[in-house]
């Protein structure tokens, strides 16, 4: 049996991404987060039963019982072709998606079996990421105002022009005043640091670096996203309390560990699937048809060839799938 996804697979993942943001699409900007969240789990993996592959889902919902759905350790796929991992959030930025706010998106990543970092105990992760030409300069040790410094030196412009995203957090705050003070600017994002991760390592974005205490989950699949486009990410493990950090250290985790992209996913081939929720600086969002129908756009990766690909797909109301929470007007084709 073959552990290497390719590229066939990597066009069939955008289907599961289309169907999750098709799905959760219909109740943006209606105020309810779990009802959209639960609508995009119900739509990914209504299609993923439909991928040939033996997959393993590594970084999901959570636990079985409190997800019936897209659980750490479900088996998913039609138990035909390679051997993987699976990385999933059905919907980034569930928050943005309930108040109707920009960038949210539903992403999937796969991995030859064993290759994904499982995070354990530990829920969030310290993160700093950037593009290729400042891969070397990302240190979780060095403070965050020098490294805004050596990113501005390395890329030629003043530090009042360096931009750093990051998640808006209180135990953000001392960071992001220091990183102003310091003459740097800083955009401050509501949910969705995969997204700002991908921005933080696009050469055409104005995002200079990313850095934030987010989930660990984000983490991974951002490193696999990361893998597929070049640039460095950069995380460690935040235990939120001392039960959480006793737990991952009686498991064998080291909490001074700093992990890159190449740990958290290991395998040299990985594929990552992108699309678009709500309207954003990386994906146009969902767009329903006078006629019925929808559009949605999508990015697909792949590790390995270097291949990076824009999908736009129409939907048409002829071809209504009976995709959980697809709705009217709605289908996968």
């Amino acid at each position: 049996m073959t552990t290497t996804p390719d590229r066939t697979l990597a066009m069939e993942l955008v289907r599961t991404t289309e169907a999750a943001a098709l799905a959760a699409s219909r109740l943006a900007g209606r105020g309810d987060k779990n009802a959209a969240d639960q609508a995009a789990v119900d739509g990914m993996r209504y299609v993923l039963d439909t991928v040939a592959m033996d997959g393993v889902v590594v970084i999901g919902e959570g636990e079985k019982d409190e997800a019936p759905m897209l659980y750490n350790g479900e088996h998913v796929g039609n138990g035909e072709g390679p051997q993987v991992d699976i990385a999933v959030d059905p919907l980034e930025g569930t928050t943005l998606t309930a108040k109707g706010q920009p960038n949210a998106l539903s992403v999937i990543a796969i991995a030859p079996r064993g290759s994904m970092f499982d995070p354990g105990p530990c829920v969030y992760m310290e993160k700093l990421a950037g593009g290729r030409d400042v891969a070397d300069l990302l240190d979780l040790d060095r403070p965050l105002t020098e490294t805004a410094g050596l990113i501005a030196e390395r890329r030629g412009k003043d530090i009042s022009e360096v931009l750093m995203i990051t998640l808006d957090r209180p135990r953000h705050q001392e960071q992001i005043e220091a990183v102003r003070a310091a003459g740097a600017k800083v955009r401050l994002i509501s949910d969705g640091d995969v997204a700002g991760s991908l921005l933080a390592v696009m050469s055409d974005s104005a995002v200079d670096f990313l850095w934030g205490v987010g989930g660990t989950p984000e983490g991974v699949i951002s490193a696999a996203a990361i893998k597929c486009i070049s640039g460095r990410l950069v995380g460690r493990l935040w235990p939120r309390d001392d039960a959480e950090r006793q737990a991952a250290l009686d498991a064998g985790y080291d909490l001074e560990r700093q992990l890159d992209q190449n740990d958290l996913v290991k395998a040299d081939q990985c594929l990552f699937s992108a699309t678009g929720v709500t309207d954003g600086e990386l994906l146009q969002g969902v767009r329903r048809r006078s006629a019925g129908g929808a559009t949605t756009e999508s990015v697909v990766m792949r590790a390995g060839s270097d291949t990076i690909r824009r999908v736009h797909a129409q939907h048409r109301p002829e071809k209504l799938s009976s995709m959980p929470g697809a709705g009217p007007g709605f289908a996968i084709s």
